[in-house]
């Protein structure tokens, strides 16, 4: 009992930094543009957050059993340990420098590192990991595509209009794509973590399927609305600010992106990266408004830092759980 209310512990201190480290990406553009103030943005976010956390267990599930079978893992609660250790750390070091790293990459790879280190390389359902995998990469281009798309639609419809209209107009309108794009994040990023709690009430024998207890729901979706609402500044700085100058129809069109990628993947139940979608979907904004108006530099900093976590993640879980597993 004492090692699941220190697994439980521990998945809530991952959901709270994920509430500041991620969920700023979606209020960034309103944030930018003036449409909200940061503090109000960080409220308004955190609560439409904690909404869309409670709201579906797709994700979760494909979370709890896609990368591994908790039924028949061996040493289940030491690898769900040192998976959310080491995502942990990772959070907190891509946080302190302001770097938009996926949380989503940091626990994905964790736990498969985890897995591989603490049960074997055949404990990893690879078709299932594949899946998530193709999951990540696809959904950030297809947030690049959407966001260029739809920003081009929008300054053919609104290319002779009023720009001060528009920009109050848009300005309104870029308040409700926000609170989509948080309520979005909920619903995928916030299962996550729903999803390795129940992986380890399998596999320590507390719980006999996949689904998600409502008190999980409840905890992990307070956890990181509160974490939203505490933190958050320094991540917008990154995606708002150093990419490109924001206008409040570049910020509708890059959440109203954002939301769609997201709740479609939430609906499939497919893990996806928010912070790849976000990200993307403000670079296809922002390449269909002036392409060389992006800052690439910054881009790229960006995209290498996506890469490496994964390895990272994995490697860190798997020096942990050497440690764990001489305690358990």
């Amino acid at each position: 009992m004492t090692i699941i209310i220190l697994i439980i512990l521990l998945a809530l201190i991952f959901d709270f930094i994920n509430g500041f480290h991620d969920t700023a990406n979606a209020i960034a553009m309103s944030v930018s543009t003036r449409a909200l103030s940061p503090r109000f943005a960080v409220f308004y976010a955190g609560l439409l957050n904690f909404i869309g956390a409670i709201t579906s267990q797709a994700v979760a599930k494909s979370i709890g059993g896609k990368i591994a079978d908790p039924f028949h893992i061996h040493n289940g609660m030491a690898i769900v340990i040192a998976a959310l250790i080491s995502a942990i750390i990772w959070n907190l070091i891509t946080w302190y420098f302001g770097i938009p790293s996926s949380s989503s990459h940091t626990l994905i790879g964790s736990v498969a590192g985890a897995v591989i280190f603490g049960s074997g390389l055949h404990s990893i359902n690879w078709a299932g990991f594949t899946d998530i995998i193709k999951g990540l990469i696809i959904s950030p281009i297809l947030a690049f595509v959407v966001g260029f798309i739809l920003m081009k639609l929008l300054r053919i419809l609104f290319k002779n209009a009023n720009p001060h209209r528009t920009t109050r107009g848009f300005r309104m309108f870029q308040i409700v794509a926000g609170g989509l794009a948080a309520f979005s994040h909920g619903g995928n990023d916030g299962q996550k973590t729903m999803g390795i709690i129940v992986f380890a009430l399998v596999a320590g024998g507390f719980q006999s399927n996949l689904n998600v207890p409502f008190w999980v729901q409840l905890m992990c979706a307070a956890a990181m609305g509160v974490g939203t609402m505490i933190g958050g500044m320094r991540i917008i700085k990154t995606v708002a600010k150093k990419l490109f100058k924001v206008q409040p129809i570049n910020g509708f069109a890059s959440d109203l992106s954002s939301f769609i990628i997201m709740q479609g993947a939430t609906h499939y139940g497919v893990p996806v990266s928010t912070t790849h979608v976000a990200s993307c979907s403000i670079l296809g904004v922002g390449s269909a408004k002036r392409f060389k108006g992006v800052n690439w530099g910054v881009a790229g900093r960006m995209v290498i830092t996506w890469i490496i976590t994964l390895p990272i993640s994995a490697c860190l879980a798997g020096i942990i759980i050497s440690i764990v597993k001489l305690f358990l």
